[in-house]
């Protein structure tokens, strides 16, 4: 709660709210502003004069406003207790503001003089900054840039829902670098790690909008591809294989490497439960069945 020292004269709590770094707002009890200090109107990009006799609430961004108003509510209904809450508001240029609103009630003064809500309005951007910064580094693979582990599981649980509701088909492919092994121990890491970062591009420019690509480790990446019929999951992992035969070029050297694919498929219509570890695990089974292929055909033409 924000603790207001009204022992201090009259002027210098006029000073006191004119030079505070956060917004600060006085409304009536129904949310009308009748006072707003400097730091708030540059929130805004309004001045006092544009504020005062309306709502508040007005502006907050519109598809935050019911959080607004439910906050404003618990407040009236408790307004022993302050209220916390975040929201987004909407500047004059059109551009939305994350701040964190804090709110609490003034008595009635021996006067009689009706209560009014105070406001205190601190602008959270940085904050959000740095959680949206920490979610993504917390789903993404650092070198690639793709999705990990983590959120390829999501995906594909969602993917997989979406298919139970709608009965499409989905599929996923799990891809694994052949000879990936060799340039590491011959080429060292680094020229490693740019081989995986290449081929990463490389992935991503024949995926379709709707398809997830993941890097789950190592040299292992996977598509999950959302209402796709097999078929049309093979033409995609043709379409990637041309792509990863044309050599690497990284830095004056030449890189081949070679793709080993699997596909798993679900027609759709059965829930994520009973079908998740069915088609990776399908699609991992085939990876290795396409890699042990690879292979033979590999000794037979040396």
């Amino acid at each position: 709660m924000i603790d207001v020292d009204v022992s201090l004269p009259p002027a210098d709590r006029r000073s006191a709210f004119a030079n505070a770094p956060m917004g600060i707002a006085l409304t009536t009890p129904s949310g009308v502003l009748v006072d707003a200090n400097p730091a708030l109107c540059a929130m805004l990009g309004r001045t006092a004069e544009d504020l005062y006799g309306h709502s508040y609430l007005g502006a907050v961004h519109p598809d935050a406003a019911s959080t607004a108003r439910a906050a404003h509510a618990a407040l009236a209904a408790q307004p022993t207790r302050p209220m916390r809450h975040e929201t987004r508001l909407v500047h004059a240029d059109g551009t939305e503001l994350p701040v964190q609103v804090t709110g609490s009630w003034v008595p009635e003064t021996a006067g009689g003089q009706a209560a009014h809500l105070v406001l205190i309005v601190e602008d959270i951007t940085e904050r959000k900054a740095l959680e949206a910064q920490l979610v993504h580094r917390s789903l993404h693979d650092p070198l690639t840039g793709l999705p990990n582990r983590l959120l390829f599981q999501d995906r594909l649980w969602h993917a997989l829902e979406r298919g139970r509701r709608e009965s499409t088909p989905t599929c996923v492919l799990i891809i694994d670098l052949d000879g990936f092994k060799a340039i590491n121990d011959e080429l060292g890491h680094p020229m490693g790690d740019l081989v995986l970062v290449t081929f990463a591009e490389r992935l991503r420019s024949v995926l379709r909008a709707s398809d997830t690509a993941a890097r789950l480790g190592g040299d292992e990446f996977s598509i999950v591809c959302e209402n796709t019929e097999p078929v049309d999951a093979e033409v995609l992992a043709e379409r990637l294989r041309a792509q990863v035969t044309e050599p690497l070029v990284l830095k004056g050297t030449t890189v081949t490497v070679g793709l080993s694919i699997g596909i798993g498929s679900v027609a759709g219509g059965d829930h994520p439960s009973d079908v998740y570890e069915g088609v990776v695990r399908e699609a991992d089974d085939a990876m290795y069945a396409d890699k042990s292929r690879r292979r033979r055909r590999a000794r037979r033409e040396s």
